[in-house]
């Protein structure tokens, strides 16, 4: 269980969110066309998973927005929006935003994500939501970059993901 903070109010984890080293859990999403995303569609690329609360948020849209603009142009690189938005309401923000470069991925069918990444908040106003974080992936599957942005409504270290990414195959 991590510790995390909604202005200035702690909230909880479920668990704790993948350490550098260590194996990324697979994963089961669904996209705005309500088709699964397997962590295997990935496999042989580097993946930037930005996972945030909701893209009704002005941060959570921010995060989406810098992401699609700096992250996803690197080669092999996937940049994966994880939140427990609907997909169609992603899709919606995705379009009217003129967002291409990312993929996004909804967690509301999948507890199991929110579980293995330790990143479901159980108590607080955001409760049943997931915490921000930035998670980096290399090709192996290796978590090579971990991030849980302590307060929620802070945005995440973009270029503390972006200098690993670029330093790593």
């Amino acid at each position: 269980m991590d510790t995390i903070y909604f202005k200035g109010t702690p909230c909880h984890t479920y668990g704790s969110i993948p350490r550098v080293g260590e194996k990324a859990p697979c994963y089961t999403l669904v996209s705005p066309e309500l088709k699964e995303i397997h962590c295997s569609d990935h496999r042989g690329k580097r993946v930037v998973m930005n996972i945030f609360p909701s893209l009704d948020t002005p941060v959570c849209a921010a995060s989406v927005r810098r992401f699609n603009a700096e992250a996803a142009s690197l080669p092999d690189t996937v940049v994966l929006c994880v939140s427990m938005d609907l997909p169609f309401a992603a899709g919606r923000f995705c379009s009217a935003e003129g967002i291409t470069n990312v993929e996004i991925g909804s967690a509301f069918r999948s507890p199991v994500f929110s579980q293995k990444y330790g990143l479901q908040i159980v108590d607080g106003p955001l409760a049943g939501l997931l915490a921000r974080a930035v998670i980096v992936i290399d090709r192996e599957s290796n978590v090579v970059y971990s991030d849980l942005v302590e307060e929620i409504t802070n945005e995440p270290d973009y270029q503390g993901a972006l200098d690993v990414l670029k330093n790593i195959d």
